[in-house]
């Protein structure tokens, strides 16, 4: 009992003695905690961490004063650049780096970070969002372990769903965050050991990526569908017969009883000098109806696709301009975002938006308004993370908003706005009608449609397509005599495959499982940066390296570049995130086999180094050496064989400049930087300032002997036409292997 009491009043006593160490170790500690406790009053309100300034602009509108709300930029924290950054003894283990000049940035929210009581982390709702909310909530709690940090997740940028958001802070998802960990690793190990090969075997600077080697083997592997195709001549006979006012054209479908088979003009010669003053009656009319159900609002790829076919926008141009919408626009004295999310693959409705549909539909075309809701169904290896692209609110119609967006934002927000609303219509019917009309021997067919219930088409106007123009017909009847006004014969080629454009290699690459929303537009934009493909004419064609290299690929790593494979891949990122699959592994049954293929050619597969170079008789007018031609970042170039004492380089003459008396050549040019759209134009420029976007053959023209270009158009797709606008050739099949000059 004594002892107690003497330790319980020497304890009281702590407080106001200094000279015993016991005492100076209690006081300190409560100074501490009261000097926490001040620190802890001072604290006051929210910080919000968002990935861009413009939605940070957008939702520091919509909540209070006591909330800040910054930008992340995107990722702060990745794997290092100059080495691999990965340790396979160690689970695979990743090592994390503040990448390189956004160090300032996240010492900034740090520092923010501690003038707060709260921080939530709102980057995207994604796999990279939650790896980005990750890697902060790590950074941050380095400096701060005892700071508040929560995650917040919203599919549109209004103050709705953002209160909605702040009111019910989650935990940040570990299994999210792994299955983004799982892809970054597998890319580095791919990219980080097959790129090296490349740049010994092949040439320097060279890289190869997982997913987009994958796509390059789809381009190269369709390419050569291409080439090898061989069409076949038909010819096509139609007539066109009158009614009054009407005129309407009809095809040949049958003579003498059976299907024709025009295989050359002299045969359609005689068909049509046996029709020639002919009586025309009409022998049949059949009528049919068809139901039109509209199409479910956008995914990420259906968007890319539409918005390629509708509105000619690359995959990067679509998302560049659906960000925009996604992260607040200002509409007058609002600043708000006009879309969802646009990274999903779901055709998911929320009620609310349902609702929000609904009572627009109703009170503004009440007779097209279904009784129910129209449910869609989402494919089966989707996510479903995300509901489907559509406005955030019904109200800002394409005509309310259009003074306040680009032209470019207005033409997509309008295909969103109006897919959206469509869905959610009643069907639309057409009335077919095939009209069989008898001269002579033969028989010729007029199709034509009408609509007979609008339904959901009352909405549309930027959405629809030609097949979807109505044709009308007079009334008539069986047995009528119609007077024929012309006969014309028209020479045709079978079509082999086209070449993959960004909507049909995205379209594939969806069908396969390969890549995911926001994977679409960069794997495009990377194969077109490293050179490996090029876009002409909307098409996308496999360059001399992008083949050599997928034939190394194929040849080498045919399991890496399997289509199989790689959307097996993409699943097991799935079962990651679902904890179905633990990614370590994965990546482990992987990366055994994958490293001891790329050691054993590295010793065993021959060099192609210099393969792509190509002797010229061009001489340097420098040093007097000739020059040869050489693949640069930007295609090929040509080089002085002198070098490293001699470094001239010259773009490739594609042909000679047309202006009278010139003399100059014409070569591929770009704006400073290399960037924007390539452009043809005279080596004596300025002096000479001839320029064109169509790009020169090594063809002259027969008529005029000015040079040949490529061309492009919907109706006749590729052809060769003179540059002289004087001349009216246009290059045709039986000059195709006409010698060059």
């Amino acid at each position: 009992m004594v002892s107690d009491m003497v330790d319980t009043e020497t304890t009281s006593t702590a407080g106001s003695s200094a000279d015993k160490s016991g005492i100076k170790v209690k006081t300190a500690t409560r100074k501490k905690a009261t000097s926490k406790a001040k620190a802890s009053k001072k604290r006051s309100g929210t910080l919000v961490i968002v990935e861009s300034p413009a939605k940070a602009k957008t939702i520091e509108k919509y909540l209070g004063g006591s909330y800040t709300v910054l930008a992340s930029m995107g990722h702060l924290i990745d794997l290092p650049k100059s080495r691999l950054g990965i340790d396979p003894d160690r689970d695979f283990e990743p090592e994390y780096l503040t990448i390189r000049g956004k160090a300032k940035l996240l010492k900034e929210l740090q520092k923010a970070a501690k003038k707060n009581r709260t921080v939530l982390l709102a980057s995207d709702p994604d796999r990279e969002g939650e790896a980005i909310s990750f890697h902060i909530r790590n950074a941050l709690l380095a400096k701060d372990p005892d700071l508040a940090i929560r995650r917040i997740e919203f599919n549109e940028i209004t103050p709705q769903a953002i209160r909605e958001a702040v009111g019910h802070p989650r935990e940040l998802d570990v299994s999210r965050v792994n299955a983004q960990k799982a892809r970054r690793v597998l890319d580095r190990l791919v990219g980080y050991h097959l790129s090296p090969l490349l740049w010994k075997k092949v040439k320097n600077g060279l890289s190869a990526g997982r997913v987009q080697s994958v796509a390059l083997r789809l381009i190269c592997e369709r390419e050569a569908e291409v080439e090898s195709f061989i069409p076949e001549e038909f010819w096509t006979l139609e007539a066109s017969f009158r009614k009054g006012r009407h005129v309407f054209s009809g095809e040949l479908v049958q003579w003498k009883g059976e299907k024709p088979e025009l295989k050359g003009e002299e045969a359609v010669k005689a068909i049509e000098e046996a029709v020639t003053g002919a009586e025309a009656t009409v022998r049949d009319i059949r009528e049919t109806e068809k139901t039109l159900r509209p199409k479910p609002p956008f995914t990420t790829s259906k968007l890319q696709q539409t918005a390629a076919n509708r509105l000619g926008f690359t995959s990067k141009k679509t998302m560049q301009i659906a960000q925009q919408l996604y992260e607040g626009v200002n509409i007058g004295s609002t600043r708000i975002g006009l879309i969802t999310y646009m990274r999903t693959d779901s055709v998911r409705l929320s009620q609310t938006a349902l609702e929000d549909a609904r009572r627009w539909i109703g009170q503004n075309f009440p007779a097209e308004l279904p009784a129910e809701p129209i449910v869609y169904k989402t494919d089966k290896k989707a996510q479903d993370a995300h509901e489907a692209i559509r406005p955030t609110t019904v109200e800002y119609t394409p005509d309310k908003v259009k003074d306040h967006l680009t032209k470019d934002q207005l033409r997509l927000y309008t295909l969103i706005w109006e897919r959206f609303v469509s869905c959610q219509m009643t069907n639309a019917k057409l009335r077919s009608t095939a009209l069989d009309i008898g001269a002579g021997e033969g028989i010729f067919r007029v199709n034509a449609s009408r609509v007979v219930e609008k339904g959901f088409y009352k909405v549309l106007k930027i959405s629809t397509t030609k097949e979807d123009k109505e044709t009308l017909l007079p009334d008539m009847a069986i047995g009528e005599v119609l007077k024929v006004e012309a006969l014309e014969r028209s020479q045709h080629f079978t079509q082999g495959p086209s070449r993959f454009t960004d909507a049909s290699i995205i379209r594939i690459l969806e069908e396969k499982g390969i890549g995911r929303p926001s994977t679409y537009a960069p794997i495009i934009s990377v194969l077109l940066e490293r050179y490996y493909v090029t876009r002409e004419n909307r098409q996308l064609a496999p360059t001399t390296l992008g083949r050599m290299i997928n034939e190394i690929l194929v040849d080498s790593f045919p399991a890496v570049v399997d289509v199989g494979f790689t959307a097996g891949m993409e699943e097991m990122l799935d079962h990651v995130e679902d904890e179905r699959r633990d990614w370590v592994g994965a990546i482990r049954d992987f990366y055994g086999p994958f490293k001891s293929r790329v050691d054993e050619l590295m010793e065993s597969l021959e060099s192609l180094r210099g393969r792509l170079d190509e002797a010229t008789d061009i001489v340097c007018e420098k040093c007097g050496k000739p020059m040869v031609k050489k693949l640069g970042r930007f295609g090929f170039f040509l080089a002085c064989t002198g070098f490293p004492e001699c470094r001239n380089t010259r773009s490739i003459p594609l042909a000679k400049c047309p202006r009278p008396g010139c003399g100059g050549e014409i070569v591929a040019r770009r704006k400073a930087g290399g960037r924007g759209r390539e452009f043809y134009g005279c080596t004596r420029y300025p002096e000479c300032d001839f320029l064109t976007y169509y790009k020169p053959t090594h063809t002259n023209c027969p008529k005029c002997g000015q040079f040949l270009v490529e061309r492009y158009d919907k109706k006749r797709g590729p052809y060769k036409a003179c540059i002289n606008p004087q001349c009216d050739y246009l290059h045709s099949q039986e000059d195709e292997h006409a010698p060059e000059d």
